[in-house]
């Protein structure tokens, strides 16, 4: 902690639970607090696709699961309905389909005649762009929680791009981000880097700089994010391995 931050006032600051673990998260869920309300939404809808993925691995139709998602949501973001349900090793991506596996299980039955048009919606999700994102990915044959744990990695690493590109954005770096953003993949040589460096009109030793920084910032991100789903941070590497085995399978 900074000596700007600790000389903060003892209220607590809008953005505290954007910045701590889920399950502190969870507990004060459990109070029903609008500020750890609003931190849980921002990781259901981060990760709700993982879900939706899965469902439809499990054989469900597009509005099936569409259906049995939003329903999902209605109960896990109520009041006391996380109480019955264990932390699962804290990892909220375990948790999270834990979570649905015993809605599946116990509580759908009884929500079926509540479709998605008969209520309000929970999240606002992009189900267009969930079919054409899951009928890309029905090409790899994977089982239902592989592709949960796919999905999962894909849209952390979605999340973490899209961290590092409002930084460079606001740094007034925005279009060096975009010719710069595809070296944080792997694989990508010193010869790419020269044509880049033309294109700016930068040295290429400049360019070889701006793609290290990028890529450290891009790692510290990563497990910045992998942290927040996390209950001790000591688990990051393992749950990176984890990860990133999925692309593995």
């Amino acid at each position: 902690m900074t000596s700007e931050q600790s000389s903060q006032p003892s209220s607590v600051p809008h953005d505290i639970f954007a910045t701590t673990h889920w399950t502190v998260v969870l507990a004060a869920g459990r109070r029903h607090e609008p500020q750890s309300d609003r931190a849980l939404e921002a990781l259901c809808q981060t990760y709700w696709f993982p879900l939706y993925a899965h469902l439809r691995r499990r054989g469900c139709t597009k509005s099936d699961a569409e259906d049995l998602v939003q329903a999902f949501f209605a109960k896990f973001l109520a009041k006391n309905y996380l109480e019955a349900l264990s932390a699962e090793r804290g990892r909220f991506r375990a948790f999270l389909l834990a979570a649905l596996k015993h809605f599946l299980a116990n509580e759908w039955d009884k929500s079926q005649r509540q479709k998605r048009g008969g209520g309000d919606a929970v999240l606002s999700l992009d189900w267009e762009s969930a079919d054409t994102k899951f009928q890309l990915a029905a090409q790899n044959e994977l089982g239902p929680d592989q592709a949960y744990d796919r999905e999962w990695a894909l849209a952390l690493l979605g999340k973490v791009i899209e961290r590092l590109q409002a930084e460079c954005v606001a740094d007034g770096k925005g279009r060096l981000f975009e010719q710069l953003k595809v070296f944080l993949a792997a694989g990508k040589s010193e010869t790419a880097q020269s044509e880049v460096a033309r294109a700016l009109g930068m040295e290429e030793g400049a360019v070889r700089v701006a793609v290290h920084r990028l890529r450290k910032r891009y790692r510290q991100l990563l497990r910045d994010e992998i942290a927040h789903t996390l209950s001790d941070p000591a688990m990051v590497d393992e749950e990176m391995r984890a990860l990133f085995g999925a692309f593995a399978v």
